[in-house]
């Protein structure tokens, strides 16, 4: 068996009414049969790539059929847009990720859920932590990112590279615009796994520098799985 489901010892994703799959997978285990028997179409970029992306995309939908199997109750599989995002079902947000042997999706109702993005790396070593520092971090971020030993550098330098990937994958279906990591501020985080981003950019009207989101992260055997999503507006606090 190329793929299996994987469980998390607590949830997550802790945003009311998602519903999130995650699998295990071995990329080198994958055939021909597997791919035409998962009854998922590969686009043409995929079809040409190396086994190992098309693993993870078939990875990655075969978690986002199932997770809008337990959202909807129908088995659909999101296609591919042409600026390479999921396309997802009318009434529906959701999210993909996939890091080494491990893929997931998050999916939620928009009645419930304006938009959700959620990211999956593995916990950065020191010598990783040394080579990324300057590109995933803004100065202020720098700043605190030094007072720490190197294990709580490297937590938290892979905290702040994920939870501004899921940023991105949450706000861009909303915005359709392209941003950067010194485009965010992770400005606040806990032992809870809860945490709060800054942008720094215009996007449209309502993602403007200075707004504040919300979301948070969990650990597990390695691995940094981080999400952030925004509460469909008519369930905002005023």
């Amino acid at each position: 068996m190329w793929i299996s489901p994987h469980h998390w010892t607590v949830d997550p994703v802790p945003v009311p009414g998602c519903r999130l799959v995650t699998a295990r997978f071995a990329p080198g285990c994958l055939t021909r049969m597997h791919i035409e028997g998962s009854g998922i179409a590969l686009p043409a970029s995929i079809a040409r790539s190396v086994p190992r992306r098309q693993a993870e995309f078939i990875a990655g939908r075969l978690c986002a059929r199932d997770a809008l199997l337990a959202l909807t109750g129908h088995a659909q599989t999101p296609s591919i847009s042409s600026d390479r995002a999921p396309q997802w079902p009318p009434g529906v947000c959701g999210s993909i990720s996939h890091c080494s042997d491990i893929a997931l999706a998050a999916v939620a109702s928009l009645e419930r859920t304006a938009c959700i993005g959620v990211d999956i790396e593995h916990i950065f070593d020191e010598r990783k932590a040394d080579e990324l520092h300057e590109q995933i971090l803004l100065p202020c971020e720098r700043e605190r990112w030094f007072t720490l030993d190197s294990e709580r550098r490297c937590r938290l330098l892979s905290l702040t590279f994920s939870i501004k990937e899921s940023l991105y994958k949450a706000l861009y279906p909303l915005t359709r615009r392209h941003f950067y990591f010194e485009d965010a501020e992770l400005l606040e985080w806990s032992d809870a796994g809860q945490a709060r981003l800054l942008l720094h950019i215009d996007l449209n009207d309502e993602f403007t520098s200075g707004r504040l989101l919300e979301g948070g992260f969990y650990e597990q055997d390695g691995y940094m799985l981080t999400w952030v999503s925004l509460p469909a507006a008519r369930n905002r606090k005023q």
